[in-house]
């Protein structure tokens, strides 16, 4: 049950589509596991990450950043492209593509405290690299009576490393922050 918006990505929904779905099918989705996050360049990293949080329940629901989103959270460093690299209905339709993945809804706030509150999730997973004393959404699973599950990184990769190593590889005229003089 896809959004008209989203026939041609199979798994990518409205949130309020995938909230009919999950209410219509308790026992396909429950119990029922979210994530969120950029997922801009798609990595071995992501790919354990979202295997480990699928195995927590019955379905893992991806909140992906969307454009706009992303931009807010990671504005553009000095010198680097603009975040994100891949536009989001690319990144959603890569991650609906992962067996591990069951569904994937594009958010456009800064944080998932909606997605959360509309969903319910019964496990929130985020990875090892969060304390849930300093995670944004922490105080919205709580309030509902969710469990969080922190995920220890087995690959420890990120997308502004890998961004980083390209454009060091880049001869300095082909960099995106080389001044024409340089050329």
């Amino acid at each position: 049950m896809s959004s008209p918006l989203s026939l041609s990505i199979p798994g990518l929904y409205t949130l309020e589509h995938l909230h009919q779905a999950i209410a219509a099918e308790p026992d396909r989705w429950r119990p029922l596991v979210v994530t969120n996050g950029c997922f801009d360049l798609l990595h071995a990293g992501h790919v354990r990450y979202l295997r480990a949080a699928k195995s927590l329940g019955r379905a893992l629901v991806v909140g992906l950043n969307s454009d706009s989103s992303v931009q807010q959270i990671k504005p553009q460093p000095l010198g680097k492209p603009p975040r994100p690299i891949v536009p989001e209905t690319q990144r959603a339709e890569v991650l609906a593509a992962l067996e591990s993945v069951d569904a994937v809804v594009i958010f456009s706030e800064p944080t998932a405290d909606r997605l959360l509150a509309t969903l319910t999730p019964d496990i929130y997973a985020k990875g090892g690299d969060y304390a849930i004393a300093s995670l944004p959404e922490a105080p919205t699973v709580q309030a509902y009576g969710g469990c969080i599950e922190l995920i220890t990184i087995e690959v420890p990769s990120s997308t502004s490393a890998i961004i980083d190593r390209i454009l060091m590889a880049a001869p300095n005229g082909d960099r995106p922050d080389a001044s024409p003089a340089g050329k």
